[in-house]
């Protein structure tokens, strides 16, 4: 069993035992009038074949035991609604209830995406009012709402550059893509016809101008950058380095899913992107994870907007409608117009904070992961010496040396309650830990988090075994992760 945990205070969790473990013969979750018909015997009707006496290994419980059974497990089921969720790189934050309200109000929630425009109003008002604020926060001419999430964002907004470059005569080769890009990047440059090519990041894992500029030739067709990137840094040469790529025809596509770090305080249109996605449910704060649902922006200067997808809203006299008729537009990217709950929360969450109220959530997320970084740096080794902006990355340099890496404190982190951080991820950073607290976590969670990564490290110092085994007060301990993988075990299998 594991040391105790001192003064930290876990989340609850609980050792519940499988439904079939609580099994005693005879027992039974109902209980029914005797019959006011006669009974038939059921081989007689259905065929002996078909009729078994008992299913083997069924579960027999009593209606407490099952109703105390589900109720402990949803304790399990780890969410923001009951604390931290610190994954880097991925914005989980909390989401207003007044979102949930909104995007179920009748008329909204039940409108069918094939009704006529004319009964379509609110909906289409809906989407033309959040393009509106999305292209201001953005620094942005134009907005589709239509791609389904981050990644398809990005195709669609190289596909954009690719249909520009085509419609000048020469569509190009190559996309260049930083080593501290969101790890989709490579791969929609790839999907949009493109060669890559990567481009290593300087010690203060950034982007470095003269790397770049001696790569841009008339081949390259665009720059791929994260800004901030997925070590949690400013590309605070952005400026110049959108004036080599505009200096060489090429654009600029920038990915927006760290957004959550410049809404309010900057405006990536301002600095020179031509194209960027944003992740409406990360930023604007739709529940997301798991596969969906999400939304993927797509902001544009006004020489890329005659090729965004079909269909555009525009105004018809007093009604809006759908135009289609776009000779250069790239197509449909997405049945309809894109996932419209996630659009609905997107639009309630910015109008709920207004304008100061978003620069105040920044700033928020800001404080957090620079007071997480204040707190951890002494214990962990911070991956760059520049400043942190949204989240912080620390490396497992100094637990290597007690045989402990990034996903042995990551185990050892269950014990204490709270889900754990990114591990190992950016690749650039050796045993990566990647943390992104958001501005919806108050001081009394960061510090509950804190002091679980300082008491592990200083387990680690102490008794590094105690580690290395974590977890311990889950049912299912280490696991052999590679066996799993390989040969998962899905089947339940009674005990002697």
């Amino acid at each position: 069993m594991p040391k105790t945990l001192g003064k930290i205070r876990p989340h609850l969790t609980q050792d519940e035992q499988l439904l079939f473990e609580l099994s005693s013969p005879g027992k039974k979750g109902y209980q029914l009038p005797a019959l006011d018909v006669p009974e038939v015997d059921p081989a007689s009707a259905l065929g002996s074949e078909n009729v078994r006496a008992a299913i083997e290994h069924f579960p027999e419980v009593s209606e407490v035991e099952v109703i105390r059974h589900f109720t402990r497990l949803s304790t399990w089921n780890y969410g923001i609604d009951l604390g931290l969720f610190p994954l880097g790189s991925c914005t989980m934050k909390y989401n207003p209830r007044i979102n949930e309200a909104v995007a179920r109000t009748e008329g909204l929630a039940w409108a069918h995406p094939y009704q006529p425009e004319a009964l379509s109003q609110g909906a289409m008002e809906v989407v033309a009012i959040l393009e509106q604020y999305l292209g201001e926060i953005f620094g942005m001419d134009a907005v589709t709402l239509q791609p389904a999430a981050g990644a398809h964002g990005e195709y669609t907004g190289i596909m954009l550059v690719r249909a520009y470059l085509e419609a000048q005569g020469n569509p190009r080769k190559k996309v260049l893509v930083p080593d501290s890009a969101h790890g989709t990047n490579p791969a929609t440059a790839f999907m949009a016809g493109y060669d890559v090519q990567t481009l290593k990041s300087n010690d203060s894992g950034m982007v470095d101008p003269a790397v770049l500029a001696a790569a841009v030739n008339e081949d390259v067709a665009a720059l791929m950058v994260t800004n901030p990137n997925t070590v949690g840094v400013f590309e605070e040469n952005i400026v110049q380095i959108a004036g080599i790529m505009h200096e060489k025809g090429a654009q600029v596509y920038m990915d927006g899913a760290n957004l959550n770090a410049l809404v309010g305080i900057a405006r990536p249109g301002d600095f020179g992107v031509d194209v960027l996605h944003s992740n409406l449910h990360k930023t604007f704060s739709t529940p997301h994870g798991g596969g969906g649902p999400g939304a993927g922006a797509v902001g544009v200067r006004s020489h890329l907007e005659p090729f965004l997808p079909t269909p555009r809203l525009r105004r018809d006299g007093e009604l809006w409608a759908w135009d289609y008729d776009r000779p250069q537009s790239i197509g449909r990217v997405r049945a309809f117009y894109g996932n419209f709950g996630v659009l609905v929360r997107a639009l309630a969450y910015i109008l709920a904070h207004g304008g100061e109220g978003l620069r105040n959530a920044t700033i928020d997320a800001l404080l957090n992961a620079n007071y997480i970084r204040a707190r951890l740096e002494e214990h962990y080794q911070i991956a760059y010496n520049a400043r942190s902006m949204h989240e912080c990355v620390f490396s497992d340099v100094r637990q290597e040396k007690q045989g402990v890496r990034t996903g042995d404190i990551a185990k050892r982190l269950i014990d204490y309650g709270f889900h754990p951080y990114t591990v190992s991820f950016p690749l650039i950073v050796h045993g990566a830990l990647m943390i992104e607290p958001t501005e919806t976590e108050p001081k009394a969670e960061l510090d509950a988090f804190c002091d679980a990564l300082i008491a592990i490290a200083r387990e680690i110092e102490a008794d590094p075994e105690t580690v290395k085994k974590a977890p311990h007060m889950t049912r299912t301990s280490r696991v052999d992760e590679v066996a799993a993988a390989r040969k998962p075990k899905v089947r339940w299998t009674p005990q002697a």
